[in-house]
C-alpha cells in the first residue's frame, strides 16, 4: 500500500481541486482560526456531490480539547447527520483537564457510530505524557489514524519526536499521520521512520491563506508526486 495524502477541504471547490491533484482523502472542517471546528451538514452534502474521495468530518464544536456531556450529545446527533450527508469517517479528540487522553468521552462518542473509522486529531500534541497517551489510544475501537505534528507548534518543531516515536514502534508508525505545518523537506525523514500518512492544509493554498484562496490542484499534485517518488524508492 502506498502513502496516503489527506487534504483539508472547506468548500466544494477545495474538494474538486484536491481530487484533481491526486489526494486520497479529505478532512472537512470549518473555522480554521480555531484550528478546525464542525462544518455545516450542507457543506458536507455539497462536497459529497462533487467528489468520490473518502470524507472525514471534524467533530469539534469549541476551540478547546476538553468537552462535557452537553457537547457530546450535540456531537452525537451531528455525527449521524454527517453520515447521512455522505461522511465516511470522523476526526475528533478530547483531553481531560490535566491534559491526558479523555478515554471516557472519546469512547462515549465513538460508540455511537461503531464501525465507522476515525482519526484522533492534534489534541495528542497537547498531552503531557506521550507514551501514556499512545497507550491509551491503542484501546479505542475504530481508531485507525492519529494526526500529529509531534509538537503543539508544528512539525518543524516536532519532527524529531515524530521520527523517534515511529521508529520505536511500528504500530505507532502505522497509524501516525504527520500534519500541522508539514513541509516537503520533512517527508524523507518521516518516510525513513516508517510514516506513510501525510496531512496538508495551508501549503496547498496560494499564499497559505484559508480565507483568500481555495485549494490549488497544482500544489496538491506536487505533494502527490513527492509521495509517489518516496513510495517508488521502497
Amino acid at each position: 500500500m502506498g502513502s496516503l495524502l489527506e487534504i483539508i477541504a472547506l468548500h466544494p471547490a477545495d474538494a474538486e481541486a484536491a481530487q484533481e491533484g491526486g489526494a486520497d482523502r479529505l478532512e472537512l472542517c470549518a473555522s480554521m482560526e480555531a484550528d478546525g471546528l464542525c462544518p455545516s451538514v450542507s457543506t458536507v452534502s455539497a462536497i459529497r456531490r462533487v467528489t468520490d474521495l473518502p470524507l472525514r468530518v471534524m467533530l469539534r464544536l469549541e476551540n478547546s480539547f476538553t468537552t462535557d456531556g452537553a457537547e457530546l450529545n450535540r456531537l452525537t446527533a451531528m455525527a449521524q447527520s454527517y453520515l447521512s450527508a455522505g461522511a465516511d469517517g470522523f476526526v475528533l479528540g478530547f483531553l481531560t483537564p490535566d491534559n491526558q487522553v479523555d478515554v471516557e468521552s472519546v469512547s462515549a462518542l465513538t460508540s455511537t457510530f461503531a464501525g465507522t473509522p476515525w482519526t484522533f486529531h492534534r489534541a495528542i500534541d497537547a498531552v503531557l505524557e506521550q507514551q501514556r497517551a499512545w497507550s491509551a489510544l491503542r484501546t479505542l475501537p475504530g481508531l485507525d489514524c492519529v494526526l500529529t505534528a509531534g509538537s503543539s507548534i508544528g512539525v518543524s518543531h516536532g519532527l524529531d519526536e515524530l521520527c523517534k516515536l515511529a521508529k520505536a514502534d511500528s504500530a505507532v508508525a502505522g497509524v501516525m499521520m504527520a500534519g500541522g505545518g508539514l513541509q516537503p523537506e520533512h517527508v524523507p525523514w518521516l518516510f525513513q521512520s516508517g510514516v506513510r500518512r501525510f496531512h496538508v492544509g495551508t501549503s496547498v493554498r496560494q499564499d497559505g491563506s484559508w480565507t483568500k484562496a481555495y485549494v490549488n490542484s497544482r500544489f496538491v499534485r506536487s505533494w502527490r508526486n513527492l509521495l509517489d517518488a518516496q513510495d517508488a524508492r521502497e
